[in-house]
């Protein structure tokens, strides 16, 4: 296959391709498209497939043409980038196709490549770790009276056979997804999980007399949300406030460096990649209005916005997002740093879900996990950089 090209690079990455392709590479697919159609096609007088290919060109008129142009102008933009440091990162846009048989294939394709990207000083940035929250016996003793607040109003009139369940609940790891979890920490148990206890369904139920005696937080009380005593309680609730304080710490002091890394970043935006995160930000509030019970537009209107408007103003954001991502991934570049299949496969092992694991038999999704690994090995790297 032999194509001439002509490359015209544009702001924003984006890159405009004009391919040539003459008719002699084009005719043998065309050739094997007709044949191919063929055997679907009914004329007069033949049965369905058996019906002379000149008659049937004749009948498929564009249809042909059409199906040949959609095979082959993508591997005649494959032949014109080879040899290029044209990486794409989305789908082509094809315009301009001149085409019919016996003619070159004149078309031009509109795509964005990746970008360019400079990383200034990354090994000199300076964080210091935000300060570690105290808990106070005020922000503990608030979470109990609000665990016994939804305990008394829960509480059965007939009593159910106990269930016991520890409490605190086990922590839930936070995974590597992502940068809104710690890199290398788990999630600790929320408060809201003791909370659910309160519901009579996370441990031994109280009497009927115990309950109506219980007026205020008490053993008894306790003793039904899963707790040896009130004392227990207390301890429960306090180490798992300290467990989400210190994950939030290091949240916050991952943030802080990537910040750092986004402000010492140049880059040209390409507008898809703003359109993608903008995306995936109003896909993110949808689910977290579905999961109070609210549809997304009536949530929009009760706010006086529509999801364009709101895009508009996410925009700024979304495009520090952006120059974030792309400076951690030219840090990974710059470090070498990559994940090994060994290191993959030991991430998708852990998933307990198994319809949630079959997914990462495709290819995409696995691209995907390794390149959110990827990058969670290099804020962990930048971690003992800025020490």
């Amino acid at each position: 296959m032999a194509v001439t090209k002509n490359i015209i690079k544009q702001p924003k990455a984006q890159v405009q391709v004009q391919v040539t392709m003459p008719w002699a590479d084009v005719e043998p697919k065309w050739n094997e498209t007709l044949q191919k159609m063929s055997a679907e096609v009914e004329l007069a007088g033949f049965r369905k497939g058996t019906a002379p290919l000149n008659m049937v060109e004749q009948q498929l008129s564009t249809r042909l043409s059409d199906e040949v142009v959609k095979v082959i102008m993508p591997q005649a933009l494959i032949e014109a980038l080879q040899g290029t440091n044209i990486v794409p990162i989305d789908y082509p846009k094809y315009q301009s196709i001149q085409f019919q048989k016996g003619t070159d294939l004149v078309f031009t394709a509109l795509l964005t490549e990746r970008p360019a990207v400079t990383v200034g000083e990354y090994k000199t940035i300076k964080v210091a770790r935000p300060a570690q929250k105290t808990i106070t016996d005020e922000e503990v003793a608030k979470v109990i009276d609000d665990i016994f607040k939804r305990w008394k109003l829960r509480q059965p009139q007939t009593p159910t056979p106990a269930q016991s369940t520890p409490v605190p609940a086990a922590p839930q790891s936070g995974g590597s997804l992502s940068f809104n979890a710690p890199a290398d920490t788990t999630q600790p148990a929320s408060p809201d999980s003791l909370r659910e206890a309160s519901s009579g369904q996370g441990g031994p139920q109280a009497t009927p007399a115990q309950a109506a005696a219980s007026q205020a937080p008490d053993d008894n009380f306790a003793k039904a949300v899963g707790a040896n005593s009130l004392e227990d309680l207390k301890t429960k609730i306090k180490t798992d406030l300290e467990n989400e304080a210190k994950y939030n710490n290091e949240l916050d002091y991952e943030e802080a460096i990537l910040q750092e890394v986004e402000k010492i970043t140049t880059v040209d935006i390409p507008d898809i990649l703003v359109s993608d995160e903008l995306s995936r930000m109003m896909l993110s509030l949808q689910r977290n209005v579905t999961d109070r019970g609210l549809l997304l537009d009536e949530y929009l209107k009760s706010q006086g916005k529509t999801q364009e408007s709101l895009k508009n103003e996410w925009r700024p954001q979304a495009e520090k997002n952006v120059r974030m991502e792309l400076g951690l991934s030219e840090v990974a570049r710059a470090e070498n740093v990559n994940i090994t299949d060994q290191e993959l496969q030991a991430e998708i092992d852990k998933i307990q879900d198994n319809r949630v694991k079959s997914q990462f038999n495709s290819q995409e999704p696995r691209l995907h996990l390794r390149h959110a690994l990827r990058q969670t090995k290099t804020l962990n790297l930048l971690k003992t950089l800025v020490k």
